[in-house]
């Protein structure tokens, strides 16, 4: 092949990538800094993400597809998005919830651990999926422009030169909109979690990320414009944040000096 991958497209995939590292490093110095969260939330949020949307989540797709009703699904746009928007719903949404109840049960006199919890759930997401996969793609880009063909170079070089270079700025917009969910649905569920009175949060933390999965999933594959699908996404995260800020708003109180499920039982006689 005697063309090569523009060195524009190449840059285009560079800041995407930093821009995917770049949005949980900044979360974190502003909610260590400014908010004066925790720093357990945050590394509790990356591997919450990992456990139950990487693993657990993934295990069940595997189970799913051994019955037939797998194909039902992939042969629908609508059936496809809500299954999956449904899965992505549940399996993080509950991966917070035991997270706040369990690891940082301690943690929960702090609300803006939430905050740091948002952008460690949201942040590892955006490392993994985004920069990850650009870094990915500018090694095989340089690796293909230096002459080295190797199998898997040129399969890649092939879709890499087909892309215009703008398209691989999408998942760098995607992002922010993403991380501001994570963080969005992060509040819902902690307050959820703090207070029985408010568990309700946590069922409609999953209705609410079911909703923007499956509208995403299914405006693309109707073929929908990407800049479209974008401008949906960023309507639906700017809706979920002004929700969690009135939610945070009515329930946020000042630190506490100890949970009473963290008071030893001398205490409670």
């Amino acid at each position: 092949m005697g063309t090569t991958i523009p060195t524009l497209t190449i840059v285009a995939m560079g800041c995407s990538a930093l821009n995917g590292i770049a949005l949980p490093v900044i979360l974190y110095v502003y909610d260590r800094k400014k908010m004066k969260a925790n720093h357990l939330p945050f590394w509790t949020g990356c591997v919450t993400f990992v456990l139950f949307a990487l693993v657990l989540e993934q295990l069940a797709y595997a189970l799913l597809m051994k019955f037939p009703v797998w194909s039902a699904i992939t042969g629908s746009v609508w059936i496809f998005g809500l299954v999956g928007g449904f899965f992505a719903g549940l399996f993080e949404e509950t991966g917070r919830f035991v997270a706040f109840k369990t690891v940082l049960r301690k943690k929960r006199g702090n609300d803006a651990n939430a905050l740091m919890y948002g952008a460690g759930h949201g942040g590892v997401e955006a490392v993994i999926l985004l920069s990850v996969t650009m870094f990915v793609n500018i090694v095989y880009a340089l690796q293909f422009n230096a002459g080295i063909a190797t199998p898997n170079t040129l399969a890649a070089a092939q879709g890499l030169m087909n892309t215009p270079a703008w398209m691989f700025l999408v998942g760098a917009v995607e992002r922010i909109a993403a991380v501001a969910l994570h963080v969005s649905l992060s509040v819902l569920v902690w307050f959820a979690a703090k207070n029985g009175k408010r568990f309700w949060l946590y069922p409609l933390a999953i209705l609410l990320h079911l909703v923007v999965d499956a509208v995403a999933v299914i405006l693309s594959r109707l073929g929908v414009n990407v800049w479209v699908i974008e401008g949906v996404v960023y309507v639906m995260a700017a809706a979920l944040v002004v929700l969690a800020v009135a939610v945070w708003r009515r329930n946020h109180k000042a630190e506490e000096p100890a949970q009473p499920e963290e008071m030893p039982a001398a205490a409670e006689a």
